[in-house]
């Protein structure tokens, strides 16, 4: 395969709502070039990108399947990715090695949700993006419409490069980039290229005069051009139009059928000379702070941006070649622990099928199968260089279930598989909880987790249950409460026996030491689940000798471990130890564990003892029109409301939320807001459980 230079590889990722038509789009310009003899579609499930049994199952696509095609003596790396926001993931890993960002909008529908909210992801990291409205020649397309829906969601920044139009029965593209008419057969295909129409010239020289005006705003010395000469040559448009991009501030929109072969084959003319390249972009900082330019000449660098795992071929690992060149057979240093890697293989690929390469050039996108000691998000480096790529921050979960095997037999292959879905998709996070003694399974949304129980069932052959996750509540004492306790057993021989007098308080940071004690010793105890315990030796004369103290100490600590109200840990306590009994033969370290962890108890469930629950902070973003059910669903859910922030159409409302509170947060919110609105939680503190929920969690 020829060998292209970083000026001449354009990587493009395909973002838009589910069912606009990337996988089409990509399969289209596929076939434009050459590359496939003939489009598959994906109700036929045969297209290059949606190669998944799972994708076939639900037609529609649910990873991120980078291809490639060639154009012109430019090359195109187009990453097909997902529509719906449970499988976000896979844009985040894609956005990260885009240089330039296709969104694709069905013009039946314009922009729907799933655009807003890939846009926000987009937007969020200014990459150069240009809009193709697809399914022109579908009887119920509005391009006027999907138009006006682009410059709500970009602003006025958006600006027309096509529009439609039917001719004598024929489908045509008006371009007021090149000013030209390209009609269409009923089959597409090649376009004829003819002049506009004299009744669409005024209309056409509008578009090209707002075009042109752009194109000069993002440049002073194309500004200078256009006074003097009234207007830009098409190169000029085409310098202006590329820095608008680069600059986030020029978004040009095209229009397309797909489906039918229209209009593709002056898209990728487009990505060819004007959309930005790699070696376009900005340097990038890395880790250590330095300026890493994407050039050939520069110390080899390569990003994993995701990593596959096929049932043939094991370990896949995608890769954007940052800096510098690699070659088959090349050695590489891992950033993250150092380990060499042997890159034996090195190819292209298009959905399943493998192109072998003998090297690859900064810019591109490649491939490479069963690397040992590396995975997604780590950089492979010429040794020494001392470069590390900043890592993709992918978004948090937004659900948890318990998740176990049904047959316990399956219990460790369920932990590998899990491993291994969690590699291919950081968004996956597993955590087997101690304290709730349940393997934790978080990620993105109900379908999300619908694709993870498919994959467990279908490639690894494991049923698997899921369950809601138990809440670790935390148990502590509203006062102070005094008690006694004596342990004693005999059973011929030694015996045992230890007696303890405690008193124990709530504990609150910057107390004062307790009175009417002769405090001999104290131990400040930070709990590894949070809380503290402050234990004071108050023993006068002796009368309990200072080696059972650890045993004393202990038994506390036990009945913490698994509190009186409900097994649940214990926090923030002070135990005063203030009097007890030994006896010379029969007291041992058992005997005073036991009665310490007795009394403890008794005093415990007389300091008038209560549940904290675990509260979240809360930040719901959604459009405006839609607080109220938000807000009032929120309220039902025992919900603090901190406040409200303005982002452009939509409010961020700020809570606070029981956790118990937040199960199938996720779902509810997609159904109140049409699948609008997004939200982010994190732990913030434990909070007193109110009187009617402990009831009926003791009761439990």
């Amino acid at each position: 395969m020829k060998i292209y230079d970083d000026k001449h590889i354009k990587n493009v990722a395909f973002v838009g709502a589910n069912n606009s038509g990337k996988t089409t789009l990509a399969e289209t310009m596929l076939f434009e070039a050459g590359l496939v003899n003939r489009r598959g579609s994906v109700e036929n499930k045969n297209t290059v990108s949606d190669y998944h049994e799972i994708e076939h199952e639900r037609e529609t696509s649910i990873f991120a399947t980078p291809l490639h095609t060639e154009w012109r003596n430019y090359k195109i790396n187009i990453i097909d990715t997902p529509g719906l926001d449970d499988f976000i993931g896979e844009i985040a890993s894609t956005m990260r090695v885009a240089d330039s960002v296709v969104t694709v909008i069905n013009a039946q529908q314009g922009v729907e949700v799933g655009t807003e909210i890939i846009w926000n992801y987009v937007d969020r990291f200014s990459l150069p993006t240009l809009f193709v409205i697809n399914q022109i020649d579908s009887p119920n397309a509005d391009f006027d419409e999907s138009f006006k829906s682009i410059v709500d969601l970009v602003g006025n920044n958006a600006v027309k490069i096509q529009y439609p139009l039917v001719v004598d029965g024929a489908q045509c593209i008006i371009d007021v980039l090149k000013m030209k008419m390209y009609k269409f057969g009923p089959e597409g295909g090649k376009p004829e290229k003819l002049e506009i129409p004299a009744d669409q010239i005024d209309i056409a020289n509008e578009f090209h005069n707002e075009l042109v005006e752009k194109a000069a705003e993002n440049d002073e010395d194309l500004m200078e051009l256009y006074f003097d000469k009234g207007t830009l040559n098409e190169d000029e448009m085409r310098e202006g139009i590329k820095k608008g991009m680069l600059n986030h501030e020029l978004f040009p929109v095209f229009c397309v059928s797909a489906l039918n072969d229209m209009g593709s084959g002056r898209l990728m003319g487009f990505i060819d000379n004007v959309a930005p390249s790699a070696a376009d972009l900005k340097p990038e900082q890395t880790v250590e702070g330095k300026t890493l330019e994407c050039k050939a000449n520069e110390p080899t660098s390569l990003f994993i941006f995701k990593t596959l795992y096929e049932p043939n071929l094991g370990q896949v690992s995608f890769f954007k070649v940052k800096s510098g060149e690699i070659k088959q057979n090349d050695k590489l240093e891992n950033s993250r622990n150092e380990e060499i890697e042997i890159l034996n293989q090195l190819y292209i690929m298009d959905g399943k099928n493998r192109e072998p390469v003998e090297k690859l050039t900064a810019g591109d996108i490649g491939a490479t199968l069963k690397l040992k000691y590396t995975e997604t998000n780590d950089t492979l480096r010429t040794k020494g260089s001392n470069i590390t790529i900043k890592p993709i921050k992918f978004p948090e979960p937004r659900i948890s279930k318990a998740v176990s095997a049904a047959d316990k037999n399956d219990e460790e292959k369920l932990s590998d598989a899990l491993k291994k879905i969690h590699q291919q998709d950081p968004t996956v996070i597993i955590k087997y909880s101690k304290e709730l003694k349940q393997l934790i399974l978080s990620c993105q949304g109900e379908l999300h987790l619908a694709t993870i129980d498919w994959t467990l069932q279908n490639i690894y052959g494991i049923k698997a249950e899921f369950e809601q996750p138990k809440i670790a509540y935390r148990e502590t004492i509203q006062r102070s409460a005094t008690t006694s306790y004596k342990h004693k057993k005999q059973s011929g021989g030694s015996g045992q026996f230890g007696e303890v007098h405690i008193k124990i308080e709530p504990y609150y940071e910057g107390m004062p030491e307790p009175e009417g004690f002769n405090i001999r010793g104290k131990e400040e105890i930070d709990l590894d689940w949070g809380g503290k315990l402050v234990f004071y030796n108050c023993i006068v004369g002796g009368v309990i000798d200072a080696r059972y103290l650890p045993s004393v100490l202990k038994g506390v600590l036990e009945v913490m471990e698994e509190g009186p109200l409900t097994k649940s840990y214990a926090r923030d306590i002070r135990v005063m130890l203030f009097d007890g009994k030994m006896h010379a033969v029969d007291s041992n370290d058992i005997s005073f564990k036991i009665a310490a962890s007795h009394a403890f108890k008794d005093a415990f469930l007389n300091a008038k003892p209560k549940l904290l629950e675990p509260v979240h902070e809360l930040n719901v973003k959604v459009p405006e029109e839609l607080m109220g059910n938000v807000m009032t669903d929120l309220q039902s859910r025992r919900s603090i409301i901190l406040g409200m922030d303005s982002d452009g159409k939509y409010q961020t409302i700020k809570a606070k939320t029981p956790l118990a509170e937040m199960y199938k947060y996720s779902t509810t919110l997609r159904s109140i807001t049409q699948g609008r609105g997004s939200f982010t939680t994190k732990f913030s503190n434990f909070e007193l459980v109110p009187n009617n929920v402990q009831e009926e969690l003791v009761k439990k």
